[in-house]
């Protein structure tokens, strides 16, 4: 077995499949930051955004941007990738079930 297939062997699907298939490690690196980064502020939108005014959101892009530069090294042999998408499922079901208790409660006053 060469050292190329043990190492994504080991690798969580979603890198495995990025390193596997983009045809460079620096475009596949890229891809697995961008997936990351985006995910994180999909959860952090849907658990826990306020109405913040501009600068802090922008320190928040910055927090996030550098928590997903050290999650990306991570995300090559843990499930990064797979924990955020399960935090974004359990939220978007969280937003509908409150969205529809919402509407019964106003059909009922």
């Amino acid at each position: 077995m060469d050292e190329q297939a043990f190492v994504y062997d080991r690798m969580y699907p979603v890198a495995r499949v990025l390193y596997e298939n983009l045809p460079n490690f620096t475009v596949a690196g890229y891809a697995l930051f961008a997936v990351i980064f985006l995910l994180s502020a999909f959860v952090y939108k849907l658990g826990f955004a306020k109405k913040l005014p501009i600068g802090k959101n922008v320190v928040i892009g910055i927090f996030l941007f550098v928590g997903g530069l050290g999650l990306t090294f991570l995300a090559f042999f843990l499930p990064v990738v797979e924990g955020l998408v399960i935090a974004a499922l359990i939220l978007i079901l969280y937003k509908i079930r409150l969205w529809r208790e919402k509407r019964e409660n106003a059909a009922s006053h």
